[in-house]
C-alpha cells in the first residue's frame, strides 16, 4: 500500500555527530509511517552504510568545507530534488541544511511544509530570524530549556515544538560481555578506574579543556580517561593533553562506530559541555548503566538529577567536577548499582520510538492527513 505522506529529511556536510545520529535514527524509523527520503552530501559513507536500501537517498551537496556554501550547484541539485519530489514536508536537520532549503524555497512550484531544527538556545540574529526562520511552519527544539530560551527572546513562540532527541535502546543497554575485551584492546588493567567522554573535539563547546583540568586535579594513580569522538586523536588534542602532563593517562580514540561497546569497558561517563541541546551521548551512557557526571548545559538538567541517577555540576566548574569524580570513585557497589538502575530507568523514557511518535504527530498536524500506514 502506498503511504500517503511524503517527507524529505535534509542534512548537510560529511562526518558524524549527534545531529547526524538523530537524522539517521529519525529517518529510519519515520519511514515505517511515511514515504521518507533523505537528501545528503555525496560520499557520506556512514549514512550510506546505515540507510542504503532502507530509504531512498538523494545526493545534492559536494562538501568542500566552508566553500560549499558558495557552490551554486549544491543549491540547484537540492532545488531539483525538492521540486520533483512532490514532498508534503521538508525537514532541515541543521542550521546549514536550513540555509540550503531557505535559498531554494522561493523557486519551488509546490510549497511543502517546512520544519527547521534548533538544537541549542543560541538566539539567531534579527536578520536570520526574519529572513530565514520566518518561512518555517514549525521549529523543533530538542529540550524544554531550549524552547524557554527562544520564547523569552520572542523567537516565534507560536512555532516552537519540543521533541526530545531519542536513543536506540537496542544498542545502548547494560551488558557486561565487552568489558574484558575492550580493556584488553586499550591496554587497561582490570584494577584501573576508567572515565570515558564521548564528544567530538570542540573544547569551546564540549569543554574537553575543563574535563582535562578536573581529571588533573583528581590526581588518581589508577585512573584513566578515554576520549572518543572525531578529532580527539588530532594533534591539537594531543598537544592539550600533553600540556597537562596527562599523555600517559589519557587515551584518544578518535571517531569510533562501536561507542556502545566502548562504554561497557568504562566505569564512569563524564561530559563537560558548555553548550548542549539534550546531550544524546549522555543519555546513551545512562542507558548503558554507567554512573555519569555532566555539566548542566542546555536541557541536561531536565533529566539528570544529582546524586540520584548520576552527578551534576555547573558549566565550567572545574573544582566541582573534580570533587564529583572523586565521589564517584568512592561509591560502594550498592550505591553504584542504585544510581545505575535509576540512570537506565531515566534513559528509557528517551527511546527513539517515543521521539518518532512525536514526529508522526507533528507531520500529521502539518499536513492535516493521516498516513495510510498508521493504525
Amino acid at each position: 500500500m502506498k503511504k500517503n505522506i511524503r517527507v524529505l529529511e535534509v542534512i548537510d556536510s560529511l562526518g558524524w555527530c549527534g545531529t547526524k545520529e538523530q537524522t539517521y535514527l529519525i529517518t529510519k524509523y519515520l519511514s515505517d509511517y511515511f514515504d521518507v527520503e533523505l537528501a545528503l552530501a555525496f560520499d557520506h559513507k556512514e549514512m550510506v552504510e546505515k540507510l542504503n536500501g532502507k530509504v531512498p537517498l538523494r545526493f545534492y551537496e559536494k562538501d568542500t568545507g566552508s566553500k560549499r556554501r558558495f557552490d551554486l550547484k549544491n543549491y540547484i541539485r537540492l532545488y531539483r530534488i525538492i521540486n520533483s519530489g512532490d514532498y508534503d514536508v521538508v525537514v532541515a536537520n541543521s542550521s546549514w541544511a536550513f540555509n540550503y532549503v531557505r535559498a531554494v524555497y522561493p523557486f519551488l512550484k509546490k510549497k511543502p511544509k517546512i520544519v527547521a531544527m534548533r538544537r541549542s538556545g543560541y538566539i539567531p540574529s534579527y536578520f536570520s530570524k526574519r529572513f530565514k526562520y520566518s518561512i518555517a511552519d514549525k521549529i523543533v527544539v530538542v529540550s524544554k530549556d531550549v524552547a524557554d530560551q527562544l520564547k523569552k527572546a520572542g523567537f516565534f513562540p507560536e512555532k516552537l515544538v519540543v521533541i526530545e532527541s531519542g536513543i536506540d535502546l537496542s544498542r545502548f543497554k547494560p551488558v557486561s560481555q565487552y568489558r574484558e575485551s575492550v580493556r584488553k584492546e586499550l591496554g587497561i588493567g582490570e584494577d584501573e578506574k576508567v572515565f570515558i567522554n564521548v564528544a567530538n573535539w570542540q573544547p569551546w563547546r564540549k569543554g574537553q579543556d575543563v574535563l582535562l583540568k578536573a581529571f588533573k586535579k583528581l590526581n588518581c594513580e589508577n585512573c584513566r580517561l578515554v576520549l572518543v569522538g572525531r578529532g580527539t586523536d588530532s594533534q591539537e588534542a594531543k598537544d592539550m593533553i600533553k600540556s597537562f602532563n596527562l599523555d600517559k593517562k589519557v587515551l584518544t580514540l578518535g571517531f569510533r562506530t562501536d561507542v556502545d561497546r566502548l562504554l561497557q569497558g568504562a566505569d564512569f561517563f563524564v561530559l563537560a559541555s558548555n553548550s548542549e541541546g539534550i546531550a544524546g551521548a549522555l543519555l546513551q551512557a545512562m542507558a548503558s548503566g554507567k554512573v555519569v557526571l555532566s555539566t548542566l548545559a542546555g536541557g541536561i538538567g531536565e533529566y539528570l538529577k544529582d546524586g540520584i541517577n548520576g552527578f551534576a555540576v555547573d558549566v565550567g566548574d572545574v573544582d566541582g567536577m573534580a570533587e564529583k569524580m572523586q565521589k564517584m570513585l568512592s561509591l560502594s557497589d550498592e550505591e553504584y548499582r542504585k544510581i545505575s538502575q535509576q540512570a537506565v530507568k531515566t534513559a528509557n523514557r528517551y527511546s527513539i520510538q517515543n521521539t518518532v511518535k512525536k514526529w508522526v504527530d507533528l507531520i500529521q498536524e502539518l499536513t492535516g492527513r493521516n498516513s495510510a500506514n498508521i493504525s
